[in-house]
């Protein structure tokens, strides 16, 4: 999953995860936040850190894989760069771009973690989708905009883009 920070990542991952779990389906959820404390936190936001970012993630995603694990990763991923590198170290047949394009205000007027406000204020250096660019899917295998679906239409989508 791609999209801008507040577009409803994580959230959609974990009823995702739910509804595979309710299958029997062994999955596991990669989200970009709770690997920054972790796996790469040794890297920033700079063009080059988040493509290692991607990189690593997207390692890790083939090795579940390979041992019959559904991947659920949520990440900002910003450029088609990083996503077309996922997509190649993944491998084209096990990789499904869910685009959470949920708008940037509506990202901002939720703001969970209050990164827009600081980001507007200067506080934070190449924020996405503020003072850093995200750039839109040409052709994600699914387009969710979580400011006009539920979550429940949106995992129904999700999973019918799985092939569930």
């Amino acid at each position: 999953m791609t999209g801008l920070s507040g577009a409803g990542k994580s959230t959609l991952s974990i009823a995702l995860q739910q509804q595979l779990s309710a299958l029997k389906c062994r999955s596991s959820i990669l989200d970009g936040d709770v690997l920054r404390t972790g796996l790469c936190r040794d890297l920033g936001f700079s063009k080059a850190d988040r493509i290692e970012n991607i990189r690593r993630v997207a390692e890790v995603a083939k090795l579940l894989n390979q041992a019959g694990v559904v991947v659920i990763a949520a990440l900002i991923a910003p450029y088609e760069e990083q996503r077309a590198l996922a997509r190649h170290i993944i491998g084209i047949d096990n990789f499904v771009e869910a685009y959470i394009s949920t708008s940037l205000e509506e990202c901002e007027r939720r703001d969970p973690k209050g990164l827009y406000v600081k980001a507007r204020s200067g506080e934070i250096a190449e924020f996405t989708g503020v003072s850093s660019p995200y750039e839109v899917p040409l052709s994600p295998g699914v387009s969710l905009d979580t400011g006009v679906l539920g979550i429940d239409d949106c995992v129904q989508q999700l999973m019918a883009a799985l092939h569930f």
